[in-house]
């Protein structure tokens, strides 16, 4: 367990709630491609400074980035220097609109993957909880070949806890009936 209080407070009033808003969508699926190889934490802490490097996600904004816009980047010390990671914002904000167009919202397309309601597990200690499923592998899949870049089925299954889409709170965490 951890004292920091922006851990504390991400996991008690953010991580596991069913999220629904495209923008937010949008960035937690961004924000966890930024974490691959690295600890959540490490990008929890710069949050923030990713809000404001990208424009706090508004794709519309973001496909607009000129060559010179990712050179600034690169020279951000807010965020992770990680040239393929940056450019990646970049192309999963392109398919994150091609699929708003098609679909009606990002909302719409991301939950059909959990029959639009979350999926509930029980899992009574930490070591249970996997690290991906067949579903964030079928996730994964579909994202990549819709176009999106640093998702793979970590990624996904990191993603779909974030924002509600499974509940993996274990069952003696306060937040678990909170959610259910």
């Amino acid at each position: 367990m951890t004292k920091e209080e922006l851990y504390i407070e991400y996991h008690d009033k953010e991580w596991g709630v069913p999220v629904y808003d495209d923008r937010k969508l949008f960035e937690m699926l961004c924000l966890e491609g930024a974490q691959a190889g690295l600890s959540w934490w490490t990008i929890l802490k710069k949050r923030e400074n990713y809000k404001e490097a990208f424009d706090n996600f508004e794709a519309e904004k973001i496909v607009k980035y000129t060559e010179e816009k990712l050179e600034q980047l690169m020279q951000d010390k807010g965020i992770v220097r990680n040239r393929r990671k940056i450019e990646s914002v970049v192309t999963n904000a392109k398919a994150f609109l091609k699929i708003r167009e098609e679909c009606g919202s990002f909302s719409n397309y991301i939950w059909k993957f959990v029959d639009n309601k979350p999926i509930i597990n029980s899992w009574k200690s930490i070591g249970e909880v996997p690290a991906s499923n067949e579903l964030s592998d079928k996730m994964s899949k579909q994202l990549k070949k819709d176009g999106f870049k640093f998702v793979g089925s970590t990624i996904c299954y990191s993603f779909m806890q974030a924002v509600g889409m499974v509940n993996d709170h274990t069952t003696e965490c306060f937040c678990y009936t909170k959610l259910i």
